[in-house]
């Protein structure tokens, strides 16, 4: 088995190793569910594969680096503080009036 990495992936692990904060956080891999590989056809766990490592970037709220493998499609995170929570209702309506679902 064997390692290849982006140019994109070398130079960012260039930077990271730079910054010592960085430099020591845990590595999690983002990668396809169907294999330990990175190739969703490479079903299971085969043997005498080559990960490919595309990208490197930091999940700071969640304490460790990403290593994107592969062709992945990221969905975005939750913000610190949900929509929800300026959601109301109006009492001082009859009927009770819902606050916050748009700016307009």
């Amino acid at each position: 088995s064997a390692v290849t990495y982006s140019e994109k992936a070398e130079k960012v692990i260039e930077r990271y190793e730079k910054d010592p904060a960085i430099r020591s956080l845990p590595i999690c891999m983002s990668k396809t569910q169907y294999s330990l590989s990175d190739d969703p056809k490479k079903l299971g766990a085969p043997k005498g594969f080559t990960i490919n490592v595309k990208d490197i970037y930091v999940s700071a709220g969640a304490g460790f680096l990403v290593a994107s493998l592969g062709d992945i499609t990221f969905i975005p995170g939750l913000p610190i503080k949900p929509a929800y929570y300026k959601i109301d209702l109006d009492f001082s309506s009859n009927p009770p009036k819902v606050v916050g679902l748009s700016y307009v």
